[in-house]
């Protein structure tokens, strides 16, 4: 018989830590390369700035001063870090992936490293590997990064999506616990729906015609509303009942922040007591995809308003189509 490493009650999350690039880019900047204005956007987006990366700035660099934030704040050192997990969509080199990078970059270059691909889900998805890893015994404290940097697959002159999306990086250490400190993940997907947000061409259209431009992000902005009103709910309220709690348990909802029309129609649709603190980081900062959900998760803790162990309801969708909803308990 093989031997199978010690186990663990559960994880939970020891410290969150987040990037945010210092350029501020508000919508009047944004309508310089496309036909809006500034009250459209926000009527119908919810979004009156974004932050873009600069020359400098990079999924790596964004992804490891986040995580190196969560670190701290956790009181852990980087070598004490065995597992990377780096969900991103907006890293252009391929191959080698972003996790062992950022894992290089933070001080933990012995830990096993990864990249998970789901998009506006991604964090999301990774939370769920890593306490997975942690409750098998294969894995003991593991850094989830969500790091975008949106600007480099974005056509700013595209009507469609040059308003929505901005750059940052968000991250979580997560380590072992007594007991579960995230609860079951609600996920799955549609590949049917992969046209509804896709890149215009693929990598190899452009190989075999060096006269089409640049691969960007295209999206139908009403098919996408209208899936996410369909998942983002009915995900969400498994998530709770998979996790034994109630709406009336939830202290925090973080959903992805894809816009704010469609956070303001979930929760309409769930009926969240009013004593829920709803996140609503896309107003300042856009959809930053993978980086959504931690960077508003920090945001929240950040401001103290929320006691350790509030529980907070989780859910990220996007391309592909993907989706995953969990609670977990702040730190």
């Amino acid at each position: 018989m093989l031997r199978t490493p010690p186990t663990s009650a559960g994880s939970r999350i020891l410290g969150v830590g987040a990037y945010r690039p210092a350029r501020v880019v508000d919508n009047d900047e944004i309508c310089r390369y496309i036909d809006s204005s500034d009250d459209w956007i926000r009527r119908r987006s919810g979004i009156e700035a974004r932050r873009f990366a600069g020359p400098g700035e990079s999924v790596i660099s964004m992804g490891a001063a986040a995580a190196a934030k969560a670190l701290e704040r956790a009181g852990l050192a980087a070598e004490l870090v065995d597992t990377v997990l780096v969900a991103t969509v907006s890293d252009l080199e391929q191959c080698p992936a972003a996790a062992p990078r950022v894992a290089s970059a933070l001080g933990a270059g012995g830990a096993a490293a990864m990249d998970v691909g789901a998009a506006c889900a991604g964090f999301c998805y990774a939370l769920a590997l890593a306490d997975s890893l942690i409750r098998s015994g294969n894995a003991r404290h593991v850094v989830v990064v969500g790091s975008e940097k949106m600007t480099d697959i974005v056509d700013p002159a595209d009507r469609g999506t040059a308003f929505l999306f901005g750059d940052g990086a968000g991250a979580v250490l997560l380590g072992p616990a007594r007991r579960p400190g995230v609860g079951p993940v609600v996920w799955g997907s549609d590949g049917d729906g992969a046209r509804l947000i896709q890149h215009n061409h693929t990598w190899a259209e452009l190989r075999d015609d060096r006269d089409l431009p640049f691969p960007t992000l295209r999206m139908d902005g009403t098919e996408v509303f209208r899936w996410a009103m369909q998942i983002a709910p009915k995900a969400s309220r498994e998530a709770m009942q998979a996790a034994g709690v109630g709406a009336e348990d939830i202290a925090a909802f973080i959903p992805h922040q894809a816009n704010g029309r469609i956070i303001d129609a979930v929760v309409k649709a769930m009926g969240l007591p009013d004593t829920v603190i709803v996140a609503r980081e896309v107003t300042g900062f856009g959809n930053t995809s993978a980086a959504s959900v931690p960077l508003a998760l920090e945001d929240l803790v950040n401001r103290g308003d929320l006691p350790s162990g509030s529980k907070a309801l989780m859910v990220g969708f996007g391309a592909g189509l993907v989706y995953a909803a969990q609670v977990v308990e702040l730190p």
